[in-house]
């Protein structure tokens, strides 16, 4: 059965990586994947048009979806509008809320021929391999009461950070098979030496884990835990943790990596229709001038066809490919170094190209 695809190209360089990332899976129509690709307005270019950061059109379109490719939302244009709730990030917000996007893969990878690229000596990061689990749905960026109010003569600002026990236990057995699928051992991010809310976390995740013998559980701080990605990063394999924590960390994650450029990631509900986008932002500063990394689009198709399309061999068809690219020296602006050539956005779609028809 035909299945439809959501391309959301967004603000900033979004429309120029997604534009690279749809020509790869194009590749893939014309290899027998049966899909149907539509696009739609969503962040600062939907408000442009519709006065909303997501369009009913948008989000109708989205549902019917199996899968969704984001660009980015957001940039300077849009931050002087008064109405939040009209803010191009809402937008995005707003879809993973309404289809139930509560699984967040953000993965942290080192290519071997990026680990000169990465601030932390190459020992430390080449080989790394890291799977952060981040609940996307709940924590403190959704909790009720929110807001700011006056209190005895002073303006306070509360947010509410909560957690119920299903909504750890769903993010939880998420993680708890992505380590049965690599190596077995996970850590689970919490702060429940202060935070009541992470001790449940906590005890919840522990009656879990009967139910996978096979996997090693162990639980760290967050505070611990931003230490170790720095001091020792490769002892991590699969991480889960709550949404505002696991926004920090995988951001900091990403950056092992030498460039958040390389970095897709996918956002999951139970029936596994999903939103996969890259880890970095519009980068307003450099839109338009065909200098962006469309590779973090592109390997999030790759993340696309793996987690919602259940197409595993193209997916590894297109991250081979994108392996090939590196090898042969091609790097964008972000990543490049001495000894290698920096192309454009094009060149470097039409190179992953050229390699996925070569393979």
């Amino acid at each position: 059965m035909t299945q439809k695809i959501l391309v959301l190209p967004g603000d900033g360089i979004g429309p120029e990586i997604t534009a690279q990332a749809s020509r790869v899976l194009a590749a893939c129509q014309a290899r027998g994947l049966d899909v149907e690709v539509e696009e739609g307005l969503l962040g600062g270019s939907a408000y442009d048009v519709h006065g909303e950061p997501l369009p009913a059109e948008t989000l109708e379109k989205a549902k019917a979806a199996r899968g969704i490719l984001l660009g980015a939302v957001g940039g300077p244009r849009w931050d002087k509008i008064e109405d939040l709730a009209k803010r191009p990030e809402k937008g995005l917000l707003g879809v993973r809320k309404q289809l139930g996007l509560f699984g967040n893969l953000r993965p942290a990878m080192t290519y071997p021929q990026l680990a000169e690229a990465s601030s932390l000596k190459p020992e430390l990061v080449a080989g790394l391999d890291i799977m952060i689990v981040r609940e996307l749905t709940g924590g403190i960026y959704f909790g009720q009461p929110r807001g700011i109010e006056e209190r005895d003569g002073q303006r306070v600002g509360f947010n509410t950070y909560v957690y119920s026990e299903s909504e750890i236990e769903r993010i939880g057995r998420v993680a708890f098979e992505m380590a049965q699928k690599r190596n077995k051992t996970l850590c689970s991010v919490d702060k429940a030496n202060v935070l009541e809310v992470t001790i449940l976390w906590r005890e919840v995740m522990e009656r879990l884990a009967p139910e996978y013998p096979d996997v090693e559980l162990s639980h760290m701080y967050v505070d611990n835990a931003a230490m170790q990605l720095v001091r020792a990063p490769k002892q991590f394999d699969v991480v889960v943790t709550g949404n505002m924590f696991g926004d920090i960390l995988s951001d900091a994650a990403a950056m092992l990596t030498g460039s958040i450029g390389m970095l897709p990631s996918a956002s999951l509900n139970e029936s596994g229709q999903g939103m996969y986008e890259p880890c970095h932002g519009s980068a307003p500063d450099i839109a338009g001038q065909n200098v962006a990394n469309p590779l973090a689009t592109i390997l999030s198709v790759a993340m696309m066809l793996r987690y919602s399309l259940d197409e595993p061999a193209l997916a590894e068809r297109i991250e081979a490919a994108v392996g090939k690219v590196l090898d042969d020296g091609l790097r964008t602006a972000d990543i490049a170094s001495d000894g290698t050539r920096t192309v454009s956005t094009s060149e470097m779609g039409d190179a992953v190209l050229a390699a996925f028809e070569a393979l």
